[in-house]
């Protein structure tokens, strides 16, 4: 472990979904200054590189069911490299307050006497939602927007609002969920969402290697394990969908078609 003489700090940075342009300024400016980036998995490589090569690096990166480093070594780790003095940038993928156990770390470490900053972070859902051009609320087709968990910790049953997330003229994003989307499908359909509701399907969203998929909700247990690529996956279910934003023809191949599932861009 390296000493440091000054007094440590631990800045909370959000890496955003991927693109490296969509980081923040104050982002940026934390990754070039810090002497430890302590990083997540979901962080992309583009924005890896952007971190000084002097600048020691840690992966602490979880993969489900897999968990190398556990929380509490996180929070141990972060907490004793700060006491040694040194300042240091816990990068997150997406925002580090929205699904990203951002505020757990940070009261661990303010009950340890570390002082913490945050460098908030384009959420998946935002910057997916502006790279598709499906856009999350639309006057006369979503008049507010939900973001859900689809996984629970240790792998307990999801126990969700189901009613309210039923609601046709809500926009439900759902993070985390290709492992439990077909309980997910089922139970929002059983609560009355319609089964024809569009879906967009997102795997490395705004990264190089994204790719999309459109089904229907009733089709989505079927359709989401085609989309056979490694990455993070996010869903956006809702009639806002349906104003997906054509793509030129050199980026066709990273849109992937389920023709026997039925295409609802055009109705």
């Amino acid at each position: 472990m390296m000493n440091y003489a000054k007094k440590g700090e631990v800045f909370l940075v959000g890496a955003g979904p991927g693109d490296p342009e969509l980081l923040t300024l104050k982002a940026l400016r934390i990754l070039q200054t810090a002497e430890v980036v302590v990083h997540d998995r979901l962080v992309s490589q583009e924005i890896l590189d952007l971190i000084p090569a002097h600048v020691q690096r840690i992966n602490v990166g979880k993969q489900p069911n897999h968990h190398p480093v556990p929380q509490e070594e996180i929070n141990a780790l972060l907490l004793q490299l700060a006491k040694s003095g040194a300042i240091v940038a816990r990068l997150k993928g997406g925002d580090p307050m929205i699904f990203g156990r951002g505020s757990e770390e940070a009261a661990f470490l303010q009950a340890g006497g570390v002082n913490v900053t945050y460098a908030p972070g384009i959420t998946a859902a935002q910057g997916i939602a502006a790279a598709t051009g499906v856009p999350l609320t639309h006057r006369g087709l979503a008049t507010g927007v939900r973001f859900v968990t689809g996984h629970c910790q240790a792998n307990r049953p999801l126990d969700l609002d189901w009613e309210g997330l039923a609601d046709p003229q809500t926009t439900l994003v759902v993070y985390m969920g290709l492992a439990n989307i077909k309980q997910i499908a089922g139970e929002l359909i059983s609560y009355g969402m319609p089964a024809k509701h569009p879906v967009l399907v997102i795997a490395n969203g705004t990264r190089a290697n994204e790719h999309r998929l459109v089904t229907r909700l009733d089709a989505l247990a079927v359709a989401a394990p085609k989309l056979a690529v490694r990455g993070p996956v996010l869903f956006i279910i809702g009639e806002v969908v349906t104003l997906l934003a054509e793509k030129p023809a050199s980026a066709i191949e990273n849109v992937l078609q389920v023709p026997e599932l039925g295409e609802v861009l055009h109705g």
